[in-house]
Parts: structure tokens; sequence; C-alpha cells
């Protein structure tokens, strides 16, 4: 059953008796010289623009959105109350959005719609 080959014959047809690459000296590399980058100018406050209100706050995040449909008097008016809440949990921004509605005096309401505001 012998081919007539022998062991380094047959590494060397598969690839693996491949004479070693000489080995160069590591060279190091010079030592880069560092500037300091400019530092930049400071910038200026911008001025207090007497058209925007304090109320208008710039939220960070999404939000979820609960309207409701809200009265004070069972069979009473119906007042559209609308809550934001940081909360990503829909039950927990409307369970946030009941708590607000008890402190405003609402007793009744119905859920309208909880939707996601970027």
């Amino acid at each position: 059953m012998s081919a007539g080959f022998t062991e380094d014959d047959m590494r060397r047809a598969l690839g693996l008796d491949l004479p070693a690459a000489p080995v160069q000296p590591e060279i190091e590399p010079a030592p880069a010289k560092i500037t300091p980058a400019p530092k930049p100018a400071p910038k200026k406050a911008p001025a207090p623009d007497k058209a925007s209100s304090p109320v208008a706050k710039k939220r960070s995040g999404p939000i979820l959105r609960v309207t409701m449909r809200v009265t004070k008097v069972f069979d009473g008016d119906e007042t559209r109350f609308v809550h934001d809440s940081k909360d990503l949990s829909r039950f927990n921004a409307e369970q946030e959005a009941k708590k607000a509605l008890a402190k405003a005096g609402f007793k009744y309401f119905e859920l309208e719609s909880i939707v996601s505001v970027d």
C-alpha cells in the first residue's frame, strides 16, 4: 500500500515543509515629535433671545405623550389632558399621567392614546 512517498515528500507536497523566512532585526521607529494642538478660542455665550420663553424647554431623548379625555364630574364636560413622560414604559407613563390628573383635581378619565415623540 505504499506509494513510494516518504513523510518528507508528503510534507513538501502539502506545503508544510516550507523553508523558514529569514529573520530580520526589528527596527525601532524614531520617536515622533509631538506638537501641542492650538487651543480653540473660548465661545461666547449667546445673547438671551427675547422671543424664546422659559416655558419652552429643549428636551433630550424620546418621550411618551399620554393623551386622555378627563372630567371632574361623571358625565360632565370633557377636556383633553396631555402628559409628557420621559419614562419609556407605556405603563409607567400612564401611571404618571393618572397621578398628574389627581393633582389637577380630575376624577374620571378615558385613555385616548400613548405615542412616542422624538
